[in-house]
């Protein structure tokens, strides 16, 4: 059996403007519209597609990344440094430091518009995953 990731689903309270946010400060392509309202999108960002609609209710501690659950997009970037940089010029708030990553390298949470948790993550050169 062939198995691949097709997508991962985003409910937001305003899609929208979620959907903004991660064109904005990510540089996600838009690949579809619903054009219905509420509306649903899917862009593009790294190879993968998200669909950002519309949420019923929001959970109370979203950030906790203790939750049960899928809990954090981690985002891997060649130079933590560099790409920290950048995002603080595009207005993401970084509320914690930097820290090792498992399994070797570094890594820094961050929120998205709606406070979904997200994460830089930056590996050794000659990081293989199950090495």
């Amino acid at each position: 059996m062939k198995i691949s990731v097709e997508h991962i689903a985003i409910p937001a309270a305003d899609p929208a403007a979620l959907k903004d946010w991660y064109a904005r400060v990510l540089g996600a392509k838009p690949v579809f519209a619903s054009g219905q309202q509420p509306p649903t999108f899917i862009i593009a960002l790294a190879n993968v597609w998200f669909e950002i609609y519309a949420a019923e209710t929001a959970l109370p501690d979203r950030g906790n990344n203790k939750l049960a659950g899928f809990r954090h997009l981690a985002l891997r970037v060649d130079s933590l440094d560099a790409a920290k940089a950048e995002l603080e010029k595009r207005g993401v708030r970084f509320t914690e430091e930097i820290r090792p990553a498992a399994g070797g390298g570094r890594v820094l949470f961050f929120a998205d518009g709606e406070g979904n948790l997200l994460h830089l993550v930056e590996r050794p050169a000659d990081f293989t995953p199950g090495s």
